[in-house]
C-alpha cells in the first residue's frame, strides 16, 4: 500500500491536541482568575495556568513543523488559540481593573485585526509570523504572567514596564504586517 506524501497527516495528532488543550484552558483562565483575584492562591494558579498554556503555543508549532504534521485544522485553530487566551487574560486583567481597558482595546483590535487581515490576504499569498511577531507574542507572555502574578509592590513597575514593550511591540509589528500585506496585495495587482 503506498500513500501519497502530498496528504494531508492526520487531524488526531499531538499538535493539534495541545491547540485543543489550550483552547479548553481558556475558561479555566478566566474562572480561576476572576473566581478570586485577590488571593494569592488563585494568581498563581492562573499564572501558572496561562503560562503553561502559553507554552504549549510554543511546543505544538515546533512538533508539527519537525514530524511534518501541519494540517489545516492546525493553520486554522492554533491562532484563533493565541488570540482566545492573550485576549481573555488581558480582558480578565481589565475585569479586575488591574489593567487600563485601553490597552486591552489596542491589543485585542491589533491581534484580530491582523488575524482577519490574514484570512483576507491569502489569495494573495500567506503572510506568516515574522521575529517582530515572535517577539511580540513572547513579550506579551512575560507582560501578562507577570500581571497575573501576585508580584509584591516593588516589583510592579516591571510588570508595567513589561507591559509597555508588550503594547508598543504589538503596535508596531501590526503596522509592519499591514506594510506587508499592502506589498503583497501590490505584487499581484
Amino acid at each position: 500500500m503506498t500513500t501519497d506524501p502530498k496528504a494531508e497527516p492526520s487531524t488526531l495528532n499531538v499538535p493539534n491536541l495541545l491547540t485543543a488543550v489550550r483552547m479548553l484552558l481558556v475558561p479555566v483562565l478566566a474562572w480561576v482568575f476572576l473566581a478570586d483575584p485577590v488571593s494569592e492562591v488563585h494568581r498563581w494558579a492562573a499564572a501558572a495556568v496561562f503560562f503553561g498554556a502559553s507554552l504549549t503555543d510554543f511546543v505544538d508549532g515546533r512538533i508539527a513543523r519537525a514530524y511534518g504534521l501541519v494540517t489545516k485544522f492546525g493553520k486554522l485553530w492554533d491562532p484563533i488559540a493565541d488570540k482566545a487566551l492573550t485576549g481573555t487574560a488581558f480582558v480578565v486583567l481589565s475585569i479586575a481593573s488591574e489593567l487600563p481597558w485601553w490597552v486591552t482595546i489596542v491589543v485585542l483590535l491589533r491581534e484580530w485585526g491582523i488575524t482577519l487581515l490574514r484570512f483576507v490576504i491569502l489569495r494573495y499569498g500567506v503572510m506568516a509570523a515574522n521575529r517582530g511577531g515572535k517577539a511580540k507574542t513572547f513579550m506579551q507572555t512575560l507582560a501578562l504572567t507577570a500581571y497575573l502574578m501576585p508580584l509584591p509592590g516593588f516589583l510592579y513597575p516591571v510588570a508595567v514596564g513589561l507591559m509597555a514593550i508588550a503594547v508598543v511591540l504589538t503596535v508596531v509589528t501590526g503596522l509592519d504586517y499591514l506594510r506587508e500585506a499592502a506589498l503583497m496585495r501590490t505584487r499581484w495587482l
